[in-house]
Formats: C-alpha cells, sequence, structure tokens
C-alpha cells in the first residue's frame, strides 16, 4: 500500500505534472503558526511538504535553516510536539508529510516509538540527512514494518556502488543534493546535478527530486526536463522570517510564484505532432 507519497507521485504521472516539495521547520515561528503555514501551503498546491525537525547541532544546514530551527527549539518544537503538529494538520489536509531529521532526535526518541507514533500521526515517511547507508539498515527495517517512506540523499560526489545502495533502500522518492555544502538559497545552479541525475536513473526507476540552492522559478524551469520534481527550502524559511507576524500568505504566495517555472517550462517545451 503506497503512503501519501507514493500515490501523490502516481498523480503526477498520470498528470505529467512536475512536484513543488517545501521545506519548513516544524515549529517556526511556533507550532500554531507552522501548522497555518503547512496548510497554506497545502491549499497552494504543494505536492510533498518536508517538515524539519529542529536539532541544536545541524551541521547540514546554512544559516537561514539554521535560525529557523533555533527559533522552533526556543517554542518547544521537540520530536513530540512536531508529531502532534502532523497529527493536527491531518485534521484538515491529505498532503504528503515527509519527516526530515538528524539522527540524534530519532535514536533519544527511540526507533521503534518514532515509526509507530509517526505512523499514527499521519506523518508518512522521514529522511534523515546524517544517516550513512552503510549504517541505514536497521532503521529501513523499523520504517518498512510501519509502512513509512525511507528518503535517502544522493550526492555529485557518490560513487556508482553508493548510489545503488541509495536506491535499494529509498522508496517514496530519491533526494538528489544539486551541489555540495550547506543548504541555503544561490543565484544559478550547480552543473553537478545532470551527471547525478543520469546516474540515479540508471539504478532506479523511483521519482527523482533535486534539492539545495533552489530559490526562484527559473530554476525550476531549468530542473522541470531533467527531475520529477524540485525541493525549495532556504528560500521558503527566509520569507518566513522576512513575514514572521503573519508568515502564511506570503509563504504560499512565493510557493505559487515558484510554481510559475514549472507552468513555463511547460508551455515551452516542443509540441508533439
Amino acid at each position: 500500500m503506497p503512503t501519501r507519497i507514493g500515490q501523490r507521485w502516481a498523480e503526477l504521472r498520470q498528470q505529467n505534472g512536475k512536484a513543488l516539495i517545501p521545506f519548513l521547520m516544524a515549529g517556526d515561528p511556533d507550532i500554531p503558526t507552522s501548522i497555518e503555514v503547512v496548510l497554506a501551503l497545502a491549499r497552494a498546491g504543494s505536492d510533498i511538504i518536508e517538515l524539519g525537525v529542529p536539532f541544536s547541532e545541524p551541521i547540514a544546514d546554512g544559516p537561514v535553516v539554521q535560525r529557523s530551527g533555533e527559533r522552533a527549539l526556543q517554542k518547544g518544537a521537540y520530536l513530540p510536539a512536531i508529531l502532534e503538529m502532523v497529527r493536527q494538520i491531518r485534521r484538515d489536509s491529505e498532503v504528503p508529510l515527509l519527516l526530515f531529521s538528524y539522527m540524534n532526535p530519532i535514536l533519544r526518541y527511540g526507533l521503534e516509538r518514532f515509526a509507530s507514533d509517526a505512523v499514527a500521526s499521519g506523518a508518512d515517511g522521514a529522511l534523515i540527512t546524517d544517516l550513512s547507508v552503510e549504517e541505514a539498515a536497521p532503521y529501513v527495517a523499523v520504517m518498512r514494518r510501519h509502512g513509512l517512506d525511507t528518503v535517502f540523499l544522493a550526492a555529485p560526489t557518490s560513487t556508482d556502488e553508493r548510489l545503488q545502495r541509495v536506491a535499494e533502500l529509498s522508496t517514496g522518492f530519491v533526494y538528489a543534493i544539486t551541489r555540495m555544502g550547506v543548504t541555503g538559497a544561490r543565484e544559478q545552479l550547480s552543473d553537478a546535478i545532470t551527471p547525478l541525475v543520469r546516474r540515479l536513473r540508471a539504478c532506479t526507476s523511483l521519482p527523482i527530486a533535486a534539492g539545495f540552492g533552489i530559490s526562484r522559478p527559473e530554476h525550476l524551469t531549468e530542473l522541470a526536463p531533467l527531475v520529477d520534481g524540485v525541493v525549495v527550502g532556504s528560500a521558503l524559511v527566509r520569507c518566513l522570517e522576512e513575514h514572521i507576524q503573519d508568515p502564511a500568505p506570503h509563504v504560499a504566495e512565493m510557493a505559487r510564484w515558484l510554481r510559475e517555472g514549472f507552468r513555463a517550462q511547460k508551455e515551452a517545451a516542443p509540441k508533439q505532432i
């Protein structure tokens, strides 16, 4: 039985569509407002939403996302509160939700308990940013048992052997990192994403979503012929930060603006005769 994530990809394939996948830190600037932002993004047409679990040592996060995590932690957005937040979102929306976390909060919570409670709350899966595929078997086994998707990161520097392992352990989709380094919006995309996606296509039929550094509709236009979806994080988190008193309408409007990049690509694509 596919998760909401798998069901959404199936719908997009039928529509010849691409996925817009926003990332937000759960609980920023506080949990009630964060719920409003998620629901606004869902209404704005987001296909899957990544909910970050804040962590005190976020080694993969750039400054914008780090500040977001600090604000969330100050308001008590620890894992139990985030799972309750997911439960509240499910009262109003069936938008697919992917928890984006470091391993430490999961281990402290308890892996079996996390998987059980994640399912009960209405989450669809998780991406653990600092969990290597070489050490992921116990985590994947527990997540599979509970019917949760496990999304893994594929980097431009990964060997073919490692990409094969990423493909084997991933369900839902594979997250292709457009460039090395921490998260953060960039003006231009890295050339590294094209060869990475080609290598991934050789070892998996899963959807591939590109992320890191994506901040403008033109980036979506550029990536749409190559990947199945695009993850936008820091640019949306910065928008939230700039409108922190009432972020939901502004973040939703930015998501709609970003999606124009997909529309532009579709209109520019050669017509088949």
